[in-house]
């Protein structure tokens, strides 16, 4: 009889997170009939404690808002790519009981732009100022060859934009918020901000856009990301990105690279039809 192995993602709040899906769907194509993956409602405050009651059962944790910085110092070690935004999304537990924390955000966000066939820009604008757009311009610092213009609502935003660049080496400019119509116009736009922030830039959609990067996954589309749709200009959605980051993970949990990504998006695709189905029935 096969030993468990447990993984599971934490944050809050939590109840929205594809994670328990996407990774369930990954164990059932590779036969890991025992592994487990659950969801835990932790903060900031109850990390520690949870951290400390795991056993050797655990292989993995997915960590989202608000624990991927609170959960370093409980670490043994980081990588070098979580070092460069000091985020955490990835704990992998070694078999001599380490605590090895990475971040799959970034190469996920590189390998879903790379399936759409972004693989260098010679420019880039990032919209928001957030825990995402650090990543974002993480990701830039690998294929953006020139300057990122980072769209921000404050000074102080800016600034820590501006440092985050000087940090992972990105030509890093700042502009204002009113006017990020001017950042449709470049060949390649990440869009990181909340839901519904974006939607009154729809009518500065360039008639041949670039390519849209919309973190978001639900709603989806976005009204920016099915005005880009309607001019016949590639969209790269949140979805693409959760899929990459966790095929990263679950590779690192169970030591298996041979997942097919599409097993993944299809998982994530039903989940979502199935929520919006389940809020119609309840609104009609």
């Amino acid at each position: 009889m096969s030993t468990i192995r447990r993984a599971a993602v934490l944050g809050s709040p939590i109840a929205h997170s594809l994670s328990p899906v996407l990774h369930r769907a990954a164990y059932a194509e590779l036969g890991l009939t025992h592994w487990t993956y659950d969801r835990f409602e932790v903060d900031e405050a109850g990390l520690p404690a949870f951290i400390e009651g795991l056993d050797s059962a655990w292989a993995g944790l997915s960590l989202t808002m608000p624990l991927k910085r609170a959960i370093i110092p409980l670490l043994d070690s980081i990588s070098e790519t979580a070092s460069s935004v000091e985020a955490v999304n990835t704990v992998v537990f070694t078999e001599d009981g380490r605590r090895i924390g990475d971040n799959t955000d970034i190469p996920g966000m590189i390998a879903a732009l790379r399936e759409r066939g972004v693989e260098k820009t010679d420019s880039a604008a990032v919209l928001g100022a957030g825990a995402t757009a650090s990543s974002a311009l993480a990701a830039l610092a690998e294929i953006c060859t020139g300057p990122v213009t980072a769209y921000v609502r404050s000074k102080e935003r800016g600034e820590e934009m501006r440092g985050w660049g000087e940090r992972l080496g990105v030509d890093v400019r700042i502009s204002d918020w009113a006017d990020a119509g001017q950042a449709l116009q470049a060949p390649l736009v990440i869009a990181t901000t909340p839901a519904g922030t974006t939607d009154a830039l729809i009518d500065a959609v360039p008639d041949r856009p670039g390519t849209l990067f919309d973190v978001l996954y639900d709603p989806w589309p976005t009204p920016l990301a099915a005005a880009w749709s309607r001019r016949h200009a590639d969209v790269v959605g949140g979805l693409d990105l959760l899929v990459h980051q966790a095929l990263l993970q679950i590779s690192q949990f169970t030591g298996y690279s041979d997942i097919s990504i599409a097993t993944l998006r299809d998982a994530g695709s039903k989940a979502l039809e199935m929520a919006h189905s389940s809020k119609d029935e309840i609104n009609g």
